[in-house]
């Protein structure tokens, strides 16, 4: 090894990795001894993902080894070099007429489109794929014929065709953890005037951008009003249809004395770091700033305190979960954030987003599921029948209730019976009850207790233990109603712990 390069490597300072981090790396070298080349580690946005890759990727480079990080936007580019720096890892950039670039050294941060446009990948031991739920040809490519151990980040693994690409999906904590453990913080919403979205022109199941930026606007002083009673003046981003409306609703905050500004892809690159310089500030003369989907992807101001969603979808939850997310990571003196939905989106994505929230990003196959339905229009608000939380549906983001379902048995003849929860088949019958938990048991729990988790997560949820005769048999898949079931059972378990421990102070 070069003896300069080590010297370097010697000054490399890391902060101490969270539990999620350390889970998650954990993980990942698992799936390599396994032999799985192609991994998608997920976590929620404020997660860490790019922490965790480059604690990665100091291992890979203290062994001698070279590796990339590939981002697909130049904001993301700088943002990845800058924490590289922080921590001490000497690096190179790839992309056109960069100053930093350096092909010697053997940690290098690229641009997808720069090594799209040259036909070739820098030589590399591990490669580290950002927003990998964004596809290329060039990223599809590489993972199609890749040699060398690839690794995917992503909050949202629901594109069509990753399942396809990557061999193993790591699931390292949920929204739901990050928000307990304070990494997070939660989130009050509020359902507010949303645009009548009847007839509005659609193209592959989604709504147009014109047409839903042209709902939008006949609401458009709602938003402002509505912004001025509930936002507190806080530190907020928008998002619009199109850029059209995303200019009139900066026209409109403007006009009422709140400053604000576009950040879409027609804002010219020196004018994003003279908005971003000025917005990370702690306390800026601008408190909006309005984008379409620059600021959805890797945008971690910490310190944002309310989300504007105006931009009508009917299909894609992972776009909501992106914008959604922008204003959840935890900063000091920041207690929650707020999302005004003028969109209707909360309450098409609920049931969804609820499942996501609690339980994760499960298998892919169901992830990609997610953005191929239209969803209902509209259903009844209601409030959590235990903190009064709205809206509310079957499960309470704030506090965590369930409305209780029992477990039920088809009474129709034949040896075959379906294993429900209230009206949801989980199971065909308990022997595919019993492949799902031991498949579900194999991937969480330590060899040792795999069985037994497998035994009394089955009799917890039938109310009879697995007939002795049967073995470990973890070639089921896990649905996402059972995987639900298990959670609720954890969650009422923590409860109950909590509760005994109160009860004997």
């Amino acid at each position: 090894m070069n003896r300069d390069l080590f010297a370097r490597d010697m000054q490399v300072v890391l902060p101490p990795p969270r539990e999620c981090q350390t889970r998650a790396l954990n993980l990942l070298r698992e799936g390599f001894r396994k032999g799985h080349r192609k991994q998608l580690l997920v976590l929620p946005t404020g997660g860490g993902k790019t922490l965790a890759a480059l604690m990665l990727i100091h291992e890979i480079l203290k062994k001698g080894n070279k590796a990339v990080f590939v981002c697909d936007r130049t904001a993301l580019i700088n943002q990845t070099s800058a924490r590289a720096d922080s921590y001490g890892l000497n690096h190179g950039i790839v992309q056109a007429d960069h100053w930093r670039r350096d092909n010697s050294l053997p940690f290098q941060i690229a641009s997808v489109q720069t090594i799209q446009a040259r036909g070739y990948w820098p030589q590399a031991d591990v490669i580290v794929l950002d927003e990998a739920h964004t596809l290329y040809t060039a990223t599809r490519e590489l993972l199609e014929r890749a040699t060398v151990p690839v690794i995917g980040l992503t909050a949202t693994p629901c594109t069509k065709g990753l399942g396809l690409l990557y061999s193993h999906m790591v699931n390292a904590a949920t929204m739901h953890e990050l928000t307990e453990s304070g990494v997070l913080v939660p989130m009050q919403i509020l359902t507010c005037v949303k645009p009548d979205m009847t007839g509005a022109k659609t193209s592959g199941g989604e709504w147009t951008a014109k047409a839903a930026g042209e709902r939008e606007a006949e609401i458009i002083g709602d938003v402002i009003g509505e912004w001025l009673k509930h936002g507190e003046n806080r530190k907020t981003i928008a998002f619009g249809a199109d850029i059209a409306y995303c200019e009139a609703l900066v026209q409109r905050f403007n006009s009422v004395g709140v400053v604000a500004a576009t950040y879409t892809a027609e804002t010219p690159d020196a004018e994003r770091k003279t908005l971003l310089e000025e917005f990370e500030k702690a306390d800026p003369r601008l408190r909006v700033l309005v984008s379409i989907e620059a600021l959805a992807k890797g945008f971690d101001v910490q310190d944002i305190g309310c989300v504007i969603d105006a931009r009508p979808l009917r299909k894609s939850l992972s776009t909501a979960i992106q914008m959604w997310g922008r204003g959840l990571r935890s900063s000091p003196g920041k207690t929650d954030c707020k999302l005004l939905d003028f969109s209707g989106n909360i309450q098409r994505f609920y049931d969804d987003f609820v499942d996501v929230y609690f339980n994760g990003f499960t298998q892919l196959d169901m992830a990609e599921k997610l953005d191929g339905t239209v969803r209902k229009e509209e259903w009844a608000t209601a409030g959590c029948p235990q903190c009064h939380h709205a809206p509310f549906r079957r499960r309470c983001l704030a506090c965590g209730y369930e409305k209780i379902t029992k477990v039920l048995e088809d009474t129709s003849d034949g040896v075959m019976q379906e294993i429900r929860i209230g009206a949801k088949v989980i199971a065909k019958d308990k022997t595919d009850l019993w492949k799902q938990l031991c498949a579900y048991a194999e991937s969480t729990s330590r060899p040792e207790k795999k069985g037994g988790r497998a035994w009394h997560l089955f009799r917890d949820i039938t109310g009879e233990p697995p007939p002795r005769s049967w073995d470990f048999d973890p070639t089921g898949t896990v649905t996402r109603g059972t995987l639900s079931k298990i959670k609720s059972l954890r969650i009422a378990w923590i409860k109950g712990k909590g509760r005994e421990s109160r009860e004997s102070a």
